[in-house]
């Protein structure tokens, strides 16, 4: 159903044309398959190319061809992605004229594009939006052709095939005009013309339903392709709304998928680096029902807040466990909720103990839920980056050289007196405690739950 989808936009004079992705394991006729397409839309001598290794050369391809149809893609460079949403909706390219100082070279094209490869090798959403994913099954020995054969009987086919789909394209031309769309995707213009197509071959509706399909599976793709959606997802399973500075969310979401997550190349560096890449899988994540909102927060410094709610557009289980709304204020003047005393700004980072063994310390876990996933053990060799808050002498340490809390008898800790700061509240916030939740804490026990979710306590 999508290849003659596929086919019938490729065929029309104007676009915007989709992206076709094959992928399947080695056998599965993918080349082959990329070759029949080829040669019913736009015959080449040279059917199958490598893909070029800069925006020019894409450009000149496009140029003189219709079709442009990659073979054995391994993976599509950042550039190249951007490059081919241009080529599917319209976009252009200037370069220097050669042996000139001065005069300019200009290419416009909009392009049908065709990518095959074992892997699922589109993972921005971008051009995700722009595609049409189709998974090839792999081919058993008994049902193989010699080429020859095959083509040979593509070539006595060939007539009716092309007939056939031309047929489809005067109905198509002949609805147009009366076709509407019940839902506008992305590529509104392809999802138009193949539903006016669409009755020469199947029923009314058929083509919808399909495309969609395509459309959901593919946002499971590319969130499974981006470490911050991927985090976002795990962070909001047990929250419902959350408000906090960009520094904190990276913080916070270091916490939600431990420290594994975080030492890859692709985990953003730095609370701007994380803006940029939430922007981007903002429309991806509020197809499955997160909603992420950039917004000032209504102070005298009007620094910059980051709102993640769940919505009405996916399914998200509720969670009983959690406070309803999590709506986290600011520390300082956008609290208006704290009881005057000294707000420490938030510089802490996520810096987990060496292991967890503090759950049930206090008794407080009927009441207080845990954050969910434990982090893995880890050496504790990084410093501590919080601020540095005077306090009287505690006494001997509470915990052992394991990082674990010393208890006595009635599972109290031992040798420490609390502290309950301000720092500890905003620490708490952070792991999901309401106010009220904090106000009915006490010292010892707030300790104890940041222990047993990872912060570092005693402050």
């Amino acid at each position: 159903m999508l290849t003659v989808s596929f086919i019938l936009a490729a065929l029309r004079e104007r676009g915007p044309y989709p992206v076709l992705c094959l992928a399947g394991e080695h056998g599965s006729a993918k080349s082959t398959f990329t070759a029949v397409l080829r040669k019913l839309i736009d015959p080449n001598s040279a059917p199958l190319r490598a893909l070029p290794r800069e925006d020019r050369d894409l450009f000149i391809a496009a140029n003189n061809a219709h079709l442009l149809a990659f073979d054995n893609v391994s993976n599509l460079p950042h550039w190249i992605s951007d490059t081919l949403c241009r080529l599917a909706t319209g976009g252009g390219f200037a370069t220097r004229q050669l042996y000139s100082d001065q005069d300019e070279q200009l290419f416009d094209a909009m392009r049908p594009t065709i990518l095959n490869g074992i892997e699922d090798i589109v993972s921005r959403p971008d051009l995700a939006d722009r595609s049409v994913f189709l998974n090839l099954e792999n081919i058993t020995e008994d049902k193989r052709k010699a080429e020859k054969h095959f083509w040979a009987d593509f070539e006595r086919d060939h007539p009716r095939i092309l007939g056939a789909l031309l047929d489809a394209i005067a109905h198509g031309l002949k609805r147009l005009p009366d076709t509407r769309l019940d839902a506008t995707p992305r590529m509104a213009d392809f999802a138009l013309w193949d539903t006016a197509c669409e009755t020469a071959f199947w029923e009314k509706g058929t083509f919808a339903k399909a495309y969609g399909q395509n459309r959901a599976d593919a946002v499971v793709t590319v969130i499974e392709a981006d470490l911050v959606a991927t985090a976002m997802q795990t962070f909001m399973a047990s929250r419902t709304k959350w408000t906090r500075t960009s520094s904190d969310l990276l913080g916070a979401l270091k916490m939600a998928v431990g420290e594994d997550q975080t030492k890859l190349k692709e985990w953003p560096p730095s609370p701007r680096a994380l803006s940029g890449r939430l922007r981007r899988a903002a429309a991806t994540l509020r197809k499955t029902g997160i909603e992420v909102i950039f917004d000032r927060a209504p102070n005298v410094g009007r620094a910059r807040i980051i709102t993640i709610q769940l919505s009405g557009g996916g399914d998200r289980p509720d969670r009983p466990d959690r406070p309803a709304d999590n709506d986290l204020p600011l520390d300082g003047p956008v609290d208006g909720r704290d009881d005057g005393a000294p707000t420490v700004q938030s510089t802490v980072q996520s810096n987990p103990l060496k292991n967890n063994v503090l759950d049930g310390v206090d008794g407080m876990d009927a009441k207080f839920a845990t954050q969910t996933g434990k982090a893995k053990p880890r050496s504790d060799d990084l410093p501590y980056a919080g601020p540095v808050v005077d306090v009287p002498d505690l006494g001997p340490d509470s915990f052992d050289d394991h990082g674990a809390s010393r208890t006595s008898s009635n599972g109290q800790c031992e040798g420490m007196a609390f502290v309950l700061t301000q720092e500890v509240k905003r620490r708490l916030r952070i792991c999901g405690y309401s106010d009220a939740d904090v106000a009915g804490l006490t010292p010892q026990q707030a300790h104890s739950i940041l222990a047993a979710q990872g912060w570092r306590v005693g402050i």
